[in-house]
């Protein structure tokens, strides 16, 4: 329910006007689920969480809890708001996961939550393309969503979340996810499934106009073609990557196409867009070469702009997770954070490298490879850090931490049918 909920949170939202914050019942999905999973449960089950990936999520909450110290004095609320994204949810989603998704079952479950809730999406945004806009949507226009979503005349499709710039790189994400398995060894019915799924998919990542959205989905092409170490794919998989950046980058074709135009953009290192990024990393690395520990938490963004408008830092738009990271928490918690992540993936792509199973390997492989993609879009956008991609990632993780025992099962299986 609460995987599924992250992606409709945000259209419940704006069609539903009942007063009632619809992100809370995050809280009590959350909330409901650690009780249910603490009765049922066997000592067994809470062993599982004693391993590196919950260990260094809860070493990460408490240095963004010591973040309320900060000497630039954000203020609280924004502080407590900010902390429930960037550190308490992965804490409380990761261990819980591992504790209540338990074999492949679950697995082919949360693949199949995922992508159709994916594919909903994306007929969602096709929808507002082609046919009209809800009232809830055209009251977001209204209301100061039209300043990043009506471009030129043209609109940057949304769909259920809360910006274009999410749309784009979960469609992305989720898509390549459904792409992978559209290649592996499943049968046919669920191949072309999967496929049409996909395409749907990318369509939408190409009418959200989100350029970042590009990196997601070359970044997770690149460990899909690295991790599935069969030469003939490492082969051909580069030539199509190759082409298909060579046409974006080399060629005009299809500049007519305002979304194909768009998306061609962002290979362009001219881009107005790119370079008022790197001018404001340029300005921030100065503003902070003597704040080791940033500003504190909800000083910047969305938290920022709400709570903490008196403050400069609030003025000033991030345009990038890494970049929001390094503002809240310095040099010191953004190595930190960059750390982490880095060594989640590289732990990841290690499992999926030694799994045998090809079935498995192949969903694990989708999963890696969509985090490596997210990842890297954050560059550009917050993505890793809102829902449902953030949902998407720490689930994701937890399954690539279980393949081993995943494979055992099936292991076990296959030897009590033979």
């Amino acid at each position: 329910m609460l995987i599924a909920y992250c992606f409709l949170v945000g259209i419940l939202g704006r069609e539903v006007d009942i007063g009632i914050p619809f992100g809370l019942l995050i809280e009590g999905l959350l909330l409901g689920g650690w009780l249910i999973t603490v009765i049922k449960s066997s000592r067994g089950d809470f062993s599982n969480v004693a391993n590196e990936l919950c260990l260094l999520w809860v070493l990460w909450f408490i240095l963004s809890v010591l973040q309320v110290a900060n000497p630039a004095g954000g203020s609280l609320n924004g502080w407590a708001s900010e902390l429930k994204t960037v550190a308490l949810y992965p804490m409380l989603i990761i261990p819980l996961t591992f504790m209540s998704f338990k074999s492949n079952k679950d697995l082919n479950v949360f693949l199949i939550i995922i992508i159709g809730c994916s594919v909903l999406a994306a007929l969602n945004g096709i929808k507002q393309e082609h046919w009209r806009l809800s009232p809830g949507e055209l009251k977001f226009l209204n209301t100061g969503g039209d300043v990043t979503h009506l471009l030129w005349g043209k609109l940057r499709v949304f769909s259920f979340y809360t910006d274009a710039g999410q749309f784009g790189a979960s469609q992305a994400h989720i898509g390549l996810v459904a792409l992978t398995l559209a290649l592996g060894p499943f049968k046919r019915w669920k191949r072309i499934l999967l496929f049409i799924a996909a395409g749907l998919m990318f369509y939408g990542m190409l009418l959200s106009g989100t350029r970042g959205a590009l990196f997601a989905l070359l970044v997770g092409a690149v460990f899909v073609i690295f991790l599935s170490k069969k030469f003939k794919i490492l082969l051909l998989g580069g030539i199509v990557l190759a082409l298909f950046v060579g046409f974006l980058k080399f060629t005009h074709i299809g500049d007519g196409n305002y979304h194909i135009y768009r998306l061609r953009t962002a290979l362009n290192p001219k881009d107005a867009s790119l370079n008022v990024r790197f001018e404001t990393q340029a300005f921030l690395k100065n503003y902070l070469k003597n704040k080791p520990f940033g500003e504190g938490l909800g000083v910047i963004g969305a938290n920022g702009n709400e709570y903490n408008a008196d403050m400069f830092i609030s003025t000033v738009q991030p345009d990038s997770y890494f970049v929001k990271v390094w503002v809240m928490y310095g040099v010191v918690g953004l190595t930190i954070w960059l750390c982490i992540t880095v060594y989640i993936l590289g732990k990841c792509c290690g499992i999926v490298w030694n799994i045998k199973d090809k079935g498995l390997q192949t969903k694990l492989i989708a999963l890696t490879s969509g985090y490596a993609g997210i990842l890297f879009c954050s560059y550009g956008n917050e993505v890793i850090n809102v829902f449902p991609s953030s949902m998407v990632v720490y689930v994701s993780w937890v399954f690539v931490f279980l393949g081993p025992k995943l494979e055992r099962e099936i292991l076990a299986r296959k030897k009590l049918a033979s």
